[in-house]
């Protein structure tokens, strides 16, 4: 049976029968080129956050599947994202982050505004050379609760999650503030983390010191699920201190749990009280993410002591995931890494929604 039907197969099992993907899936190199073709090439993705750059020419850049970008704020105060590859031979424009009055190419200098527009190249006068023409490409972006998403389909679906939009509004996401930002490079498939961030099985067994605490898996609660996103709530126990007040219109419930969240494909976040935490995924190979994370807080909740001591626990948190992941990426490729089963809904639920969106996108190519 190929993957295709395979994948199909797994996402019809009656819901308390799931199974997870068997290793291919995440360590074929081929089933990743088609990935990248289609559910990853058409997805929205996230890059990061909106107060990355707060003024005019703050930039930064990324690199999603095989294509480098610019993501700027424009003169009018609008945010872009262009093509970071010089018009003329391909040249990438920039790199890092930082701020541009303009983006000069390194090598023939010719040199692009902020919205994009070619504004100098220098002796080129032919007859085959338009300015005009040679504009910076602006790829389709969407700004949601102070995140910024791209997708590299011009004509992908439109960015919408009514139901997440009502989970997470009560937190106030707009009024949090990046206080952190890190990128590392992960040995694992862009799937596993996705997987790895949205369950709450692992939590007691891999984070003993760091989450078990105050998100012990016995308290794992699935939440909504469906239409490119799936959410679960860690839920705190009675009996440890207040993590923050956050909004004034959050309830008790609300306010003593972690809301987990993907934003389908390759998006996952934490959302508590007074902290937010999201990880985004650029897929690179088969067995090779880039994940940035960010750290925001609620308006001035939180102190500089208490801030610093959120960051180590996340960064603590994240090596014990990356450890774990990249040493599963070992036994992904062995022959009898079957399609195991899963967890109940509490735990391992927004596995299973995962799956079932993963074959839906499927099915669309397989049909086109």
């Amino acid at each position: 049976m190929g993957l295709h039907d395979l994948l199909q197969e797994l996402a019809a099992l009656p819901a308390d029968r799931p199974r997870c993907m068997p290793g291919e899936f995440y360590t074929s190199q081929a089933w990743f080129e088609h990935e990248a073709a289609t559910v990853l090439r058409d997805g929205w993705h996230c890059l990061g956050r909106v107060d990355e750059i707060p003024e005019p020419g703050d930039f930064f850049t990324a690199r999603l599947l095989n294509e480098p970008l610019i993501v700027v704020r424009a003169d009018d105060s609008e945010i872009r994202v262009l093509a970071n590859v010089c018009r003329h031979r391909g040249m990438p424009l920039a790199e890092g982050a930082g701020n541009a009055r303009r983006f000069v190419c390194t090598y023939h200098a010719w040199a692009y505004g902020r919205d994009g527009a070619l504004l100098r190249a220098a002796r080129m006068q032919n007859e085959g050379f338009d300015q005009k023409n040679c504009k910076l490409p602006t790829h389709n972006s969407y700004l949601w609760n102070g995140f910024i998403y791209v997708s590299l389909n011009p004509d992908t679906a439109p960015f919408e999650h009514p139901e997440l939009d009502a989970l997470v509004a009560p937190y106030e996401p707009d009024n949090f503030r990046l206080v952190h930002m890190a990128e590392e490079t992960w040995h694992t498939n862009w799937k596993c983390l996705v997987e790895n961030f949205m369950e709450g099985y692992h939590l007691s067994v891999v984070h003993p010191q760091t989450l078990h605490g105050y998100t012990p898996t016995g308290l794992a609660t699935k939440l909504a699920g469906g239409g490119g996103f799936t959410s679960y709530a860690a839920i705190y126990p009675d009996d440890i201190e207040s993590r923050g007040r956050g909004a004034e219109g959050l309830s008790d419930k609300e306010r003593k749990r972690s809301t987990l969240y993907s934003v389908f494909p390759t998006q996952v976040a934490s959302q508590a009280a007074s902290l937010l935490v999201s990880l985004c995924i650029f897929p690179i190979s088969a067995n090779e993410i880039r994940v940035k994370w960010t750290m925001s807080i609620y308006g001035d909740e939180l102190d500089y002591y208490t801030i610093q001591n959120r960051i180590s626990l996340w960064e603590e948190v994240n090596r014990e995931d990356r450890e774990k992941l990249e040493r599963m990426q070992v036994g992904l490729a062995s022959a009898h890494a079957q399609a195991g089963p899963l967890a109940g809904e509490n735990y391992e639920g927004t596995i299973h929604d995962f799956l079932i969106w993963l074959a839906a996108e499927d099915t669309k190519y397989q049909t086109a």
